[in-house]
């Protein structure tokens, strides 16, 4: 084992893995957290904690990761590139795993004009395929990004990064991902699936490239709310394709909570039979609480 966390063991047996994730609030508490682990433990293997997701000041990942495993929840920890450079992003690896952190997640980070904080400057001294390499470099030769030896304890994480197959151009979208793996990524979680057929073409090309027998591929899904937040997603989501059948779905729909959720549980059955996925990460945005029934109505757990 690599890490020894809980989600590489459980994708390690070949069982079908069952992530959810939760962005930190925009204050110091953790009550919040500390709920949403009582909810969500035992449902799923583990949760992501955003990195100050679409760039807006949040209360840290590494934290609320602290407050997770404090909790008994195994956290996956994000970290962007946008915020910190090289030093500081080794120093909190090092820190993080220091609290318990077995997992990382590694990303660019929205551009901060999509945040509270426009006027900021980003850092972005490495991208998200050098994290990652920098990470797999800390664990697997004890050595720093500078070549320097890490002389005790190296941090021993178990790798992640992201892949969306519904940007353009197709094409390319899996020679990014082939790059992440050769960087060093043990598992990979992808954008929120709505186009089923394209995301299936994606794995073909995958299958073709021999990389899902060397990464683990979580599909990202979305519970949808309305037909409004599917029409802004589909809209104003950089990156996401929301067909028009399933927001004339949404439309029609006498309670469109529930159909959002049966549509998302269609999706993890029809994902389940995808050749070289290996389970699903659940982001229900600001709706972590009906997670619980998706894993349960999807027969996840």
């Amino acid at each position: 084992m690599k890490s020894g966390s809980v989600l590489e063991q459980v994708l390690s047996r070949g069982d079908f893995a069952v992530t959810a994730e939760m962005g930190p609030p925009k204050h110091a508490s953790a009550k919040v957290i500390k709920q949403q682990a009582k909810l969500l433990k035992g449902w799923v293997d583990a949760v992501n904690i955003t990195d100050n997701q679409t760039a807006i000041a949040r209360l840290s990942s590494i934290a609320a990761g602290v407050h997770l495993y404090n909790a008994g929840v195994e956290p996956v920890i994000q970290m962007t590139c946008r915020d910190r450079n090289r030093i500081a992003m080794q120093s909190d690896l090092l820190g993080a795993y220091s609290l318990g952190m077995r997992n990382v997640l590694c990303l660019s980070g929205d551009h901060q004009k999509f945040g509270n904080h426009p006027q900021a400057k980003n850092v972005y001294d490495i991208d998200s395929v050098q994290l990652v390499n920098m990470v797999k470099t800390m664990r697997d030769e004890k050595k720093f990004q500078c070549g320097e030896e890490i002389k005790q304890q190296e941090p021993r994480y178990f790798i992640g990064a992201v892949a969306n197959p519904f940007a353009d151009p197709f094409e390319f979208r899996v020679l990014r991902l082939e790059k992440k793996i050769n960087a060093g990524a043990d598992f990979i979680q992808t954008q929120s699936i709505f186009d089923m057929e394209r995301f299936e073409r994606f794995m073909e090309l995958v299958r073709y490239r021999g990389l899902d027998k060397r990464v683990h591929i979580l599909a990202g899904v979305t519970p949808l709310k309305s037909a409004r937040m599917a029409k802004i997603m589909q809209q104003r989501v950089a990156g996401m394709i929301v067909p028009d059948a399933i927001i004339q779905r949404m439309e029609q729909a006498k309670d469109q909570k529930a159909e959002g959720i049966a549509i998302c549980i269609e999706q993890i059955n029809r994902l389940k039979t995808v050749a070289g996925v290996a389970g699903v990460h659940i982001m229900a945005i600001n709706w972590e609480e009906v997670v619980p029934e998706i894993v349960s109505k999807a027969k996840l757990k």
